[in-house]
């Protein structure tokens, strides 16, 4: 594919995903797939939560775009490789819609954590049992080729579902998934067209110009959120795209690309499962540990704290291309610049430390059951008065 056309399939992910903003947010509305203000929430109105569903729209459009060239102006069709031959990829956009539906599933009943991650395995599953998936890897500490043989499979099936949660949770303020989404995406296409893996360029430009638009109305002060029908859809995608550029590849490092790129919502989580270990809570507990509450907790604003962490992302972004891409010790000042500012921002920030607070009142599962809830707390209290300092403390 030329640059011209990568930009036509960006640009039309990007502007549908723009045009589908509007109605999707009032069908949000009609449905009451809405986030109430909370909190725990940063929100100060009802905001839909149902973004997703604009952004596959906008990756549909891609395809369609890509389809469209191949029949009528005789583009390349880009998803034949030498690497991924015996790929099927009606079956990789089947797990992704899967994915998706899981996600809005999420959004309009509230699904329990459990049958939530039964989905996302289900569809990391079938994406695996496409053909797509970490088979082999060069032996860091040696020569020989390390195989996986079976556990690829399970193997492959972690990885998506890993990046389905690192992405799901780093989403907590306006515009913060979708920009780390972004620009991880852009560093993985130009590793893609660096390597020659053009399924990979067009899936990852596809994805950075869906985010694009999204942004668009995500940006603070959002008008619409993506919810998990977004973040379910976006973690998956970016596992996708990732496995598409590395997928087959004889070095070690290039098997670090996608966990360095991804590296901001990767250490939150990280730090969030050993934090909460360590307070001997749940690992699904949430709190107001992670990196984005720690950084408002300083005292920046939204916007503030979401642009410093694209700035880590787009650090950690670089350093990958560079480390991968360069050989012996060039590759150190990168591995050190990569290691450097993200040991300075889990230090600065006690991301291993407590908080302060340990209880929540999780989301209802429709914004109508929490106005009745909160009237019938209003009500209990009025008549009550002297249980009002009873009530528990509520865990960001």
């Amino acid at each position: 594919m030329t640059w011209l056309q990568y930009a036509i399939v960006a640009a039309v992910a990007c502007i549908t995903t723009m045009a589908l903003v509007p109605p999707v947010k009032r069908l949000a509305f009609k449905i009451d797939a809405v986030d109430y203000p909370s909190e725990r929430r940063v929100n100060k109105q009802p905001t839909a939560r149902f973004g997703g569903v604009a952004m596959f729209g906008g990756l549909l459009c891609g395809l369609a775009v890509i389809i469209g060239g191949v029949a009528f102006f005789d583009w390349h069709f880009p998803l034949h490789s030498f690497v991924t031959r015996e790929i099927s990829y009606p079956g990789i956009f089947a797990g992704i819609t899967l994915a998706f539906l899981v996600g809005v599933a999420d959004d309009i009943f509230d699904l329990r954590p459990m049958h939530k991650f039964l989905g996302q395995v289900i569809a990391a599953t079938i994406v695996a049992a496409s053909g797509l998936l970490l088979t082999d890897m060069m032996n860091p500490f040696g020569h020989e080729q390390l195989m996986f043989g079976w556990l690829s499979y399970p193997i492959t099936v972690f990885y998506l579902v890993a990046f389905c949660n690192v992405i799901n949770l780093i989403d907590g303020l306006d515009g913060l998934a979708a920009g780390i989404t972004a620009i991880s995406s852009a560093a993985m296409v130009v590793f893609a067209i660096l390597t020659v893996r053009p399924e990979a360029a067009f899936f990852g430009l596809a994805l950075v110009g869906v985010c694009a638009g999204f942004l668009r109305y995500n940006f603070h002060p959002a008008s619409i959120f993506m919810g998990d029908s977004g973040s379910i859809l976006l973690g998956m995608s970016l596992g996708v795209v990732s496995l598409f550029a590395t997928t087959k590849s004889t070095l070690f490092v290039s098997l670090l690309m996608p966990i360095i790129v991804a590296g901001v919502p990767v250490i939150d989580t990280a730090a969030a499962i050993i934090r909460r270990k360590r307070q001997h809570q749940s690992v699904m507990q949430a709190d107001r540990g992670h990196i984005h509450h720690r950084l408002l907790s300083e005292g920046y604003s939204q916007r503030s704290t979401v642009l410093i962490m694209w700035g880590w992302t787009a650090i950690l972004s670089v350093s990958a291309l560079f480390i991968t891409e360069m050989h012996g010790l060039a590759r150190l000042p990168f591995v050190c610049l990569a290691l450097g500012v993200s040991a300075f921002f889990v230090i600065k920030l006690n991301l291993l430390g407590p908080v302060l607070q340990h209880h929540y009142n999780p989301r209802p599962s429709t914004g109508k059951k929490r106005v009745n809830e909160q009237f019938n707390a209003a009500s209990g209290n009025a008549s009550s008065p002297s249980h009002t300092d009873e009530s528990p403390d509520e865990q960001p």
